[in-house]
């Protein structure tokens, strides 16, 4: 079919929203350690966050071309651009409903599997790419585990660093709270690499289903700016219930915690974004604390709290598919 100019600017303006609201609902990710630690005011710490995920969303494309390209091919769908509208109004959805609840689920989970569900439901299971669907899948199994991993490995190799320091605790937390303005920096900034181009990779599928570009290897430089600013913007709102969850419910962080998790979760993050993979940055670094929080004390962790979250991870993938699908049903008649 067709597509007109106005379809592919709301798919963009859509795409913008998704973005803008990711930026406000992962804020948390990037700053909840900061913020509960003291090394940053709430106010501080979100202006850094919006001006280092700006910076990075600016920074790489690998991640955009995986989404954009390997799911499915975008130039053989019939309906291309209303799954893509059907997926983002989805995620959109699924977004709203976690952030209202302040449950810090993933919204690299919600759009990839409202994007399938979509792309389900208009051409059926051959249209997906499950080779490509399987190695975004892994990635975004694989992090998680990593970050508990390399979590656990810093803070263990930090508390034995601490031994030999006769410093008093007072001056050991001052210090760790001025590394944590570098750790949260770098969060942030390693965010924007992964998160903004989830968005940036579904406008120019869109762009290539509409027939506006040949192919998906070329991310416009238009896109790249628009979704960082979004994601910079999004930021700068907050999103301070879920800060509460991330940052005091799963552990008590200290300084020195809220430093080693920050950092755990920046290297894992930058490591998927160099090989092009998306990844959950909320599923990244909640984990991270809980593998800092183990090498302090297992018991140490509320398991409880982890355990919601790891639940609402698992659902996400199919509730997001489940509602684009219905949301694709609903509006494919009107396009």
């Amino acid at each position: 079919m067709g597509t007109s100019l106005a379809i592919i600017v709301l798919i963009v303006a859509l795409a913008l929203f998704f973005d803008f609201i990711n930026g406000f609902h992962d804020t948390a990710n990037a700053i909840a350690t900061s913020v509960s630690t003291r090394a940053l005011k709430p106010k501080l710490a979100v202006l850094l966050a919006s001006t280092m995920n700006f910076i990075g969303a600016l920074t790489f494309t690998g991640v955009a071309k995986t989404i954009g390209g390997k799911i499915a091919d975008p130039g053989k769908l019939e309906h291309g651009v209303v799954i893509v509208i059907a997926a983002l109004i989805a995620a959109i959805i699924w977004n709203l409903i976690t952030w209202w609840y302040g449950i810090p689920s993933s919204s690299s989970h919600a759009l990839i599997g409202s994007l399938v569900g979509a792309i389900v439901t208009a051409s059926g299971f051959s249209a997906v790419n499950w080779s490509g669907f399987g190695d975004i899948f892994k990635g975004l199994i694989t992090s998680p585990i990593a970050a508990i991993i390399v979590g656990f490995l810093i803070m263990s190799l930090f508390f034995l660093i601490l031994q030999n320091v006769t410093a008093p605790p007072s001056k050991v937390n001052r210090a760790f709270r001025g590394f944590q303005v570098f750790t949260a920096a770098l969060q942030s900034f390693t965010h924007g690499t992964n998160d903004a181009q989830k968005s940036m990779g579904i406008i120019t599928f869109a762009l290539v289903a509409g027939g506006y570009q040949s192919n998906i290897g070329h991310i416009p430089f238009w896109v790249q700016a628009s979704c960082a600013l979004a994601m910079g913007l999004g930021t700068s709102i907050g999103g301070w219930k879920i800060i509460k969850t991330v940052g005091g419910r799963i552990m008590k962080i200290e300084p020195v915690n809220g430093a080693a998790a920050d950092l755990s979760s920046s290297l894992i993050i930058l490591t998927f974004t160099k090989l092009g993979l998306p990844v959950s940055t909320t599923h990244v670094i909640s984990s991270a604390i809980m593998g800092v929080g183990s090498a302090k004390r297992v018991k140490g962790v509320k398991w409880g709290v982890a355990q919601r979250i790891v639940i609402t991870w698992i659902i996400t993938l199919p509730i997001s598919a489940l509602i684009a699908s219905i949301v694709y049903f609903l509006i494919h008649f009107i396009f």
